[in-house]
């Protein structure tokens, strides 16, 4: 009897709202988060769980941890690898009194006055709070601590991604693009200076073929015939040495004027084993379509980059453990700003960044070729793009199609442009007044 009593008191207890209210504000603010070697880990798990090991023996008030290293421990611990507790009373010496027992006491008038039910009463509040109510605020305040460190993650991953698109970019001047490899060769990709392939290359300068000279002979030769004014080098395996081959080419061939930069090749891979490459470059090798990427993005970083999913662009922290939804809609907004901050016009984007940012896709941009301008529909993109002439012939040839005539001039104008928004209002005002008329 006197236990169905105490289920119904911890019951009540445990769904008091302004109690749990004073208890989760109190825990948050004095509350450690305390996290240490998962007691069940396996031994052929203790090499993996080394990753782990700054965690092992930590302790950090919760309301303090930052969000990469929440990310970090709930990673550790959906591994198996971490066990994560929540202490909500640090400070509190062993055997000491529980400040949250006598909170939760207080608020339903139980005190210690010797009478024979106070005992009981107190063992009924410790329970509470013990087996019931700290369990719930445990839950509570790592989720809340979770949902944080998530906002806060996909707010750097955007802040990184809008800086990597809105790089400035080298412009229109024929470019070499290096993907390094050791083994299987450095590869070598010619655009002109609209982003048009012009020649690819395969070269074998480092171990275990050490074709030194030959490879400054092939790329020279490149340069010469293409007219390349800029390599650019991507960032992975063997970088330096290619790097190093560059600057040999450029001490061995003064007259050329090169110019070498280094840049991220990250999601190149992606983008040279996607659906939208084998459509660009249908009887190119996958391993070239990379060197096309990196030079491209030198060229134009935005206009290449947003061929490729952010999340395979790797400039977010644990960008696989937040919420995939909310990471994918504010990394859509974030092109779809970049694109805004740099006017990107209708008649000059390439064939990617209409697509991410109003919603036409390739196949259209492709099928509206040879339609005359009249019959075409009017697309309708809700971004620098309004406002533009309808239609629009060809667009970069770095996106796939024919480049328009107009790509002679730079295909991001400034938004408020005085002769480029009056013009672009002038020919839609043309094509409404087309329209009506017919």
């Amino acid at each position: 009897m006197l236990d169905g009593a105490r289920q119904i008191l911890i019951e009540k207890f445990s769904e008091d709202a302004p109690l749990l209210g004073q208890l989760r504000e109190r825990t948050w603010k004095q509350g450690a988060l305390r996290s240490s070697v998962a007691k069940d880990l396996k031994p052929e798990q203790q090499a993996e769980a080394a990753r782990f090991s700054d965690y092992f023996t930590y302790d950090e008030p919760i309301h303090r941890v930052p969000s990469h290293r929440a990310l970090a421990l709930l990673r550790g611990r959906a591994l198996g690898f971490l066990d994560i507790a929540l202490d909500p009373e640090p400070a509190r010496a062993e055997g000491a009194p529980s400040e949250c027992e006598a909170i939760v006491a207080q608020r339903f008038g139980i005190s210690n006055k010797n009478r024979a039910a106070d005992k009981w009463l107190a063992d009924t509040v410790r329970l509470a709070w013990r087996a019931r109510m700290l369990l719930h605020l445990e839950v509570d305040l790592v989720g809340q601590l979770r949902g944080a460190a998530e906002e806060e993650a996909i707010r750097v991953f955007g802040l990184n991604l809008r800086d990597l698109l809105l790089a400035a970019p080298a412009g229109q001047r024929a470019t070499m693009g290096l993907d390094p490899g050791l083994r299987t060769g450095v590869k070598v990709a010619v655009v002109d200076a609209t982003g048009k392939l012009l020649d690819t290359a395969t070269i074998y300068p480092h171990a275990p073929r050490n074709d030194w000279d030959r490879s400054i002979a092939t790329l020279a030769g490149l340069s010469l015939k293409h007219g390349v004014s800029l390599v650019s080098i991507g960032n992975g395996t063997a970088s330096r040495e290619t790097d190093q081959l560059a600057g040999d080419l450029m001490r061995a061939h003064p007259d050329l004027k090169l110019s070498k930069v280094t840049v991220s090749e990250a999601g190149a891979s992606v983008y040279s084993a996607s659906e939208f490459a084998a459509r660009e470059f249908p009887e190119l090798d996958v391993s070239l379509r990379g060197a096309v990427s990196i030079a491209r993005r030198l060229q134009d970083p935005l206009a290449e980059l947003v061929k490729i999913d952010p999340k395979s662009i790797g400039v977010g922290q644990y960008q696989h453990d937040v919420n995939q939804s909310h990471l994918a809609k504010a990394l859509d907004a974030t092109v779809e700003d970049c694109v805004n901050a740099v006017g990107v016009e209708l008649n000059t984007a390439s064939a990617p960044l209409l697509s991410r940012v109003s919603g036409l896709n390739t196949s259209l941009a492709a099928a509206h070729r040879g339609v005359p301008r009249r019959e075409r529909p009017v697309p309708r993109p809700p971004l620098a793009a309004q406002g533009a002439a309808a239609g629009g012939e060809g667009v970069r040839a770095g996106g796939g199609l024919p480049a328009h005539p107009r790509r002679q001039q730079s295909a991001r104008r400034l938004v408020g442009a005085p002769r480029g928004l009056s013009g672009r209002r002038e020919a839609a005002r043309q094509a409404r007044g087309a329209r009506s008329s017919r």
